[in-house]
């Protein structure tokens, strides 16, 4: 698989979103009739697209507003929403910033300490509306927040950070032992992010519930420039699937990976699915919604970072409700809107039924797939042109 790049040095040839297309089979199936449904240890949930952990994307109305509609949209623990009582007014701030100005705003406000009470309280708002309360946090933290949000009535907790991994090395702190976190925590447990195979068995082997893939393919993230890191999310999928299989195969328990990053469009997330997610997480497709807290901005987790920004500012606009982008019908042209509806119509188109199938649908390379007879919507900037 490899190719030699220089004396001495190979290097493996990975695939993106843009460069692989999906081929028909001999089967199509009535779109309305698919089964999108996913399962996290005895939960099942009908949409298979998370809500990112982004401060501009998930406060407390959108993860009620998405858990209505038959979602999961995670909160932050590391943010804004647990850093102030009124964390809209921080949130005018940063929307209203100058590009110039946004990324040390937004580490200025970061450093103002989480405060424990709003932790129990950002979950507890959640459940109230009886939906799931899924949180996120860094390794660092996960023992402190999980208990917190445990007892708050946490349904699921996410251990998040820029690069996973079961053996960390540190003399400065104290090391997060995932596999007694993962037996200790009364929750599933969902960890990321990972990109590689024999990660994401490692990952699973120390209890995770779910593996999170992608490094640095979000539209705000910086990673990928700033540290020179990341496999693009095709590759990455189709290797973490493996790795599932083989978990599955061997311990007799399946644990769904979510592709996380990457995806801004309906085909994107088909392309996801076929790779072999489970599910998928996206950011600024969602940070488009009228309910999304930043107001048209989207920025980036690791954008707070004092020495290092990982993450910067974005404008995305706002361009409808969540159940437009979820569900349609779509007023625009370009697949930023309706991804149910997009990936119940790609599953019909290839013949599959339910998600694992669309695992197996056939994937060829195709650079050309997104630029073939094109010209006239590249030219006016429309459609797949924009």
């Amino acid at each position: 698989m490899a190719e030699w790049i220089g004396i001495e040095r190979r290097a493996r040839r990975c695939y993106g979103f843009d460069e692989i297309a999906l081929v028909p089979g001999s089967l199509t199936v009535n779109p309305n009739e698919v089964d999108i449904h996913w399962t996290l240890g005895d939960m099942k949930f009908s949409v298979p697209i998370l809500a990112a952990a982004m401060d501009g994307v998930v406060d407390v109305k959108f993860a009620i507003a998405m858990g209505k509609l038959g979602g999961i949209a995670v909160l932050n623990l590391d943010g804004i929403q647990t850093r102030y009582e009124n964390p809209g007014e921080v949130i005018d701030q940063i929307a209203s910033a100058t590009p110039e100005e946004s990324t040390k705003l937004v580490q200025s406000v970061y450093l103002k300490p989480v405060k424990e009470n709003l932790i129990a309280k950002r979950v507890e708002e959640i459940k109230a509306a009886k939906v799931p309360a899924v949180v996120s946090c860094i390794p660092q933290n996960a023992k402190k927040f999980a208990k917190i949000a445990e007892e708050a009535g946490c349904d699921i907790f996410i251990v998040q950070s820029t690069v996973a991994s079961v053996r960390h090395v540190s003399t400065e702190y104290k090391i997060l032992d995932l596999e007694d976190f993962c037996k200790d925590t009364k929750v599933p447990v969902i960890v990321g992010n990972c990109v590689t195979y024999h990660m994401t068995l490692e990952l699973m082997e120390a209890g995770a519930s779910g593996v999170l893939v992608g490094i640095g393919p979000g539209a705000a993230c910086t990673s990928r420039g700033v540290l020179g890191i990341g496999v693009p999310q095709i590759t990455a999928t189709v290797d973490a699937a493996a790795a599932r299989d083989h978990y599955y195969k061997r311990r007799g328990k399946y644990v769904p990976i979510i592709t996380d990053g990457g995806m801004r469009i309906g085909g994107e997330i088909c392309k996801a699915f076929a790779a072999g997610g489970d599910a998928v997480m996206v950011g600024s497709a969602f940070a488009k919604a009228e309910e999304a807290p930043g107001q048209g901005f989207h920025w980036g987790m690791a954008t707070s970072h004092a020495n290092l920004p990982r993450g910067t500012r974005i404008r995305v606009g706002t361009s409808g409700t969540l159940k437009e982008i979820l569900f349609g019908p779509a007023k625009f042209d370009d697949g930023s809107q309706n991804l149910v509806g997009a990936l119940k119509t790609s599953m019909g188109s290839l013949g599959a039924a339910n998600i694992k199938e669309m695992h197996d649908v056939e994937i060829i390379i195709a650079p050309s797939i997104q630029t073939e007879g094109k010209v006239f919507q590249v030219g006016q900037r429309v459609g797949m042109g924009k």
